[in-house]
């Protein structure tokens, strides 16, 4: 196939790829985005919509439509850190209308932005569609994707968007960094009792879980150091149940709830990111290009912003019939920093805090001094308030509008 004809093909129905996938066709780019789900409906997905990716929809007319979904606000964030509560970050203070991160289950998102794209003539989206590898063509440059079922869909261009576990970047042979993570994390839900409202961290020597409010229930994690998974499970759901009430009592009335393990989903984390994001005919981003940790819920805003870079770069080309391959270098040029910034943000927030509350040894008397500090003096809280809900190099939407909405 003819690099200036045909369809571009995003492989991966998450943030990235329907985000990309949008932009694309709202640039009257011919594009195909393929999800090996019948549906977005996964639990424990991410569900931090931060003000970046909220004033992002905001620049495309969609951020009312977006909000009328079910979510929470949260304009501060608090955690609870050896028995004391702490105010750490205050987003009324930005610089922007969004002052809030908005708690949506991604279902919720993704369904928005899937709504927002059939609208356009240029968008096509197959569900149960698993992308299982690449096609190349002689000169060795990537023409296409296979599917589980034998199918073969060309492309002109392919956006690897399918997460950590990314088959095309490995088909692509993309060098991968690990930056490592010390702990994993079991997600799992508890009802909620009446006149609970606050999404929060709690902190404690050797033991770690972050709560949100997900309006009946709390959608709960509860971190420990990586690899144990069977060694907390062997302890039994009941020992696991006392431990979470301990930490936590006012979840106490609703841990009966827990039965099964199957209730209780593990998340391996991961912190890693391609040091080559691109290959003749191939582009990845997102997660497949960079895995975040859990640590300040950034990643779906930092995919979403790798989605904009991409339009914002690649789309007028896409759209005119010329080569994307000169250009794929300059999206990962552009996203490297920021990737990099955060990437070590929560790299220190690995070693030097999750890390060392998960030792055996640990101990953890009072909040440590940065933390003090932010619940002492207000304006203070500024600070992280900008690095979460803004991030670094942040992306404005440049690509541009056939008008076929």
């Amino acid at each position: 196939m003819a690099r200036n004809a045909g369809k571009i093909v995003v492989v991966g129905g998450g943030p990235a790829g329907m985000m990309t996938g949008y932009l694309m066709a709202r640039a009257g780019v011919e594009t195909l985005v393929l999800e090996k789900h019948r549906d977005f409906l996964r639990d424990f997905r991410g569900d931090t919509v931060h003000p970046s990716t909220l004033e992002l929809f905001r620049e495309l007319g969609l951020v009312d439509g977006l909000l009328a979904r079910p979510h929470d606000e949260v304009s501060t964030l608090t955690g609870r850190v050896a028995g004391k509560s702490i105010h750490i970050a205050d987003f009324s203070r930005l610089p922007v209308q969004s002052k809030f991160i908005a708690l949506m289950p991604q279902w919720d998102f993704l369904d928005f932005l899937a709504d927002q794209a059939r609208r356009l003539p240029s968008f096509s989206l197959r569900m149960e569609a698993e992308a299982t590898g690449a096609t190349f063509d002689p000169a060795g440059r990537v023409d296409g994707v296979t599917l589980a079922d034998g199918e073969h869909i060309p492309a002109r261009l392919v956006i690897a968007a399918d997460g950590r576990r990314s088959v095309l970047r490995d088909a692509a042979a993309l060098p991968r960094e690990d930056l490592g993570a010390p702990m994993d994390v079991f997600w799992f839900r508890v009802p909620k009792q009446p006149g609970d409202n606050r999404t929060t961290g709690v902190f404690e020597a050797g033991r770690i879980i972050a709560l949100i409010d997900r309006g009946d229930y709390w959608q709960a994690a509860y971190v420990f150091a990586k690899g144990q998974a069977d060694a907390v499970r062997s302890r039994g759901l009941a020992a696991f149940r006392d431990e979470i009430g301990q930490l936590v009592p006012e979840l106490v009335p609703g841990l009966d709830a827990l039965q099964d393990w199957d209730q209780v989903k593990l998340l391996t984390v991961s912190l890693d990111r391609l040091t080559r994001w691109h290959c003749p005919g191939l582009l990845a981003i997102g997660d497949a290009a960079h895995a975040m940790s859990p640590v300040g819920g950034v990643g779906i805003n930092l995919a979403v912003q790798d989605a904009v870079a991409a339009a914002n770069i690649l789309a007028e080309t896409l759209a005119s019939g010329g080569d994307p391959d000169p250009l794929l270098a300059k999206v990962q040029q552009r996203r490297m920093f920021p990737t990099r910034v955060i990437q070590r943000i929560q790299k220190m927030a690995h070693d030097n805090i999750i890390g060392a509350l998960l030792k055996p040894e640990a101990r953890l008397e009072r909040p440590p001094l940065a933390l003090r500090m932010l619940d002492r003096y207000p304006a203070l809280q500024a600070i992280p308030a900008r690095v979460l809900g803004l991030g670094v190099r942040r992306e404005h939407i440049r690509s541009p509008n056939a008008g076929l909405s």
